[in-house]
């Protein structure tokens, strides 16, 4: 199966020791091969010239048995291939966007499937965006939230302000650091193309002091709100 020649691939380049460094770092929540990003992205680039990539109908299957994989290399390789792969996405692909969100989280995937995956996702389909952010917002599970947040992080110019400040509205009570840490983020993204509009936001409204202190790192300090 392509699955088991992927993982078989990874696990020849095994690092224990590098391995066991790296499972400390992510507080033991997960396994790993021990591969550093050098060697992740070389062998997988050699993996995929080897063994092409999966059909897009199989995506959900095969992302499945990625997640299902103890070690973090298999989700990693399985964004890769997502992410090869998500030109061809149809409105139903948010249900693998959001099976990969909820299972197995932690900002190691989460971040890069608000920004990469999903953000794409709702480029393609902005028909979608008020319906399934809201349902992310309502859900109360916190990486849905972070998604819908972080959504629009490669936007620059194209980012919905009105959008960005109503999903920040509805969660910046949430007393979680991750909700907290990626609204400072967001608005952070943002001042790079309208710094202005983010000073007077944060401003004015009641942001957490890690939020404001995010949010307002990269505009000049003698900005006064309007």
């Amino acid at each position: 199966m392509y699955i088991d020649r992927l993982r078989n691939a990874l696990k020849k380049m095994e690092n224990k020791e590098e391995a066991e460094k790296m499972k400390q770092y992510m507080r033991g929540q997960f396994e790993y091969f021990g591969l550093r990003a050098p060697v992740m992205k070389d062998t997988f680039k050699s993996f995929i010239q080897e063994n092409g990539l999966p059909a897009h109908i199989d995506l959900y299957f095969f992302l499945k048995e990625a997640w299902a994989m103890p070690e973090r290399e298999m989700q990693m390789a399985g964004l890769s291939i997502a992410d090869k792969l998500k030109k061809e996405m149809t409105q139903q692909d948010i249900e693998w966007i959001e099976y990969i969100i909820v299972n197995k989280s932690w900002w190691d995937t989460v971040d890069h499937i608000a920004k990469h995956i999903a953000g794409y996702y709702f480029s393609k389909f902005p028909e979608q965006i008020h319906t399934v952010t809201e349902r992310w917002i309502a859900s109360q599970n916190i990486w849905l939230m972070r998604s819908a947040i972080l959504f629009q992080l490669g936007y620059k110019d194209r980012t919905d302000k009105e959008r960005l400040a109503h999903i920040i509205k509805e969660t910046k009570y949430e007393q979680d650091f991750f909700i907290r840490k990626g609204i400072g983020w967001a608005l952070r993204e943002y001042a790079k193309v309208n710094p202005d509009w983010v000073w007077d936001f944060v401003h004015i409204e009641e942001l957490s002091p890690l939020s404001y202190k995010e949010a307002i790192k990269n505009i000049k300090k003698t900005k006064q709100p309007s």
